[in-house]
């Protein structure tokens, strides 16, 4: 069996990863031009954008981040450039989890063996996946640990899910959800909320048998809600839709830092892990998918019934002294007011109402930093 080596990091590092949806600056639709995008690009900026496995998303990276004001940083250069770039080629990146209206049969695979094999394993299932999300990458120094947090986190992913929700709208019609991407990922075979998992050589064991039995061609192709990343050393959290500005990005990045590392402290303190019912993740995933910020998440200790601002009042609360350690307590707090606003699918279906649908994606296209308008 093969060895899976964790590489580890002494410090909660931060990696975050933004899919941003690629729109034609005439007709609004998403435009399958990234090849284009990335030839464009200067030397410094390209080694930190990727394509994805549809030619209508961009992703861009940070390099290894030390707090958040590194990414704030770091982010605000490589979007501004990015999106010069992509206003010179009449082209505007799309902050939302799903595109209101364009149709994913339209959409071009990228072409490369990896993914060319993706799509021949999935059809339809792949090639459905026109979606854009945010994914944050927090260092751990051990693979044990990792797969301890990733456990221990689980109870908070709905939370950072009704934080995040952008995806009301699919190809022209109103699901009546906040979050239709987190619904399309769950159908792929290795989405979703991770297997219990108790240890590394767990998650090692399982992985092996994946790949031995041609589940999947490689680690690659597990996207849990929550992961390990041996090569990363981290904790990666990829249950969140794309917010609508790189301010919400931010909070979010710190909250899931702070995260991170309180958890891990406890770890090292000999906590006793608190048993939460998978169908109470379950449960309170699907609310946050049908409701965003105003969905009525059970307490896993307790099991009342709470909101998503009292909720994260408390997390804030209770991650301010971790916050002050990792100099982000100033972007944890928005978090709050993210919790008990409008909220970025409600911002979506106002905005249609109030125009039309090419019309909201022109508006929401313009600024990253757009939050209070």
């Amino acid at each position: 069996m093969r060895k899976l080596v964790f590489e580890k990091s002494e410090y909660p590092t931060i990696g975050v990863e933004l899919e941003l949806g690629l729109v034609d600056s005439q007709s609004m639709e998403l435009t399958s031009r990234i090849n284009d995008l990335l030839y464009q690009l200067p030397p410094d900026v390209k080694e930190r954008v990727k394509p994805e496995l549809m030619q209508c998303c961009v992703e861009i990276n940070t390099s290894i981040c030390h707090d958040v004001k590194a990414v704030d940083a770091e982010l605000t250069r490589l979007v501004h450039t990015v999106q010069s770039v992509a206003d010179n080629m009449g082209i505007r990146l799309w902050w939302g989890a799903t595109h209101p209206f364009s149709m994913w049969q339209d959409q071009r695979v990228t072409p490369s063996e990896r993914y060319e094999d993706l799509v021949m394993l999935l059809q339809e299932m792949a090639r459905r996946l026109i979606t854009f999300g945010l994914h944050v990458h927090i260092g751990v120094d051990s693979g044990d640990k990792a797969v301890m947090i990733c456990d221990r986190i689980m109870q908070h992913l709905p939370t950072l899910l009704a934080l995040t929700c952008s995806s009301p709208f699919w190809e022209g019609r109103d699901t009546g959800l906040f979050s239709y991407r987190s619904k399309i990922m769950e159908g792929l075979p290795t989405a979703g909320l991770p297997s219990l998992m108790r240890n590394w050589s767990e998650y090692t064991w399982l992985i092996n048998h994946l790949v031995d039995t041609g589940f999947i061609n490689t680690i690659r192709e597990i996207w849990w809600d929550v992961r390990p990343h041996h090569r990363f050393g981290t904790v990666e959290v990829r249950i969140c839709d794309m917010p609508g500005s790189l301010d919400d990005v931010l909070a979010v990045t710190a909250l899931i830092q702070c995260l991170v590392k309180s958890l891990s402290d406890e770890i090292d303190e000999g906590t006793y892990q608190h048993d939460c019912h998978p169908m109470i993740v379950r449960q309170n995933k699907w609310r946050a998918c049908r409701f965003g910020n105003q969905a009525p998440l059970v307490n896993s200790f307790t099991f009342e019934v709470e909101t998503v601002g009292d909720i994260v009042r408390r997390m804030i609360r209770e991650l301010e002294p971790t916050s002050r350690e990792l100099g982000c307590w100033e972007y944890l707090q928005r978090n709050q007011k993210i919790a008990d606003g409008e909220g970025w699918a409600y911002r979506q279906r106002r905005m249609q109402d109030q125009s039309c649908a090419r019309e909201m994606v022109d508006q929401l296209t313009w600024n990253s930093r757009i939050s209070d308008s």
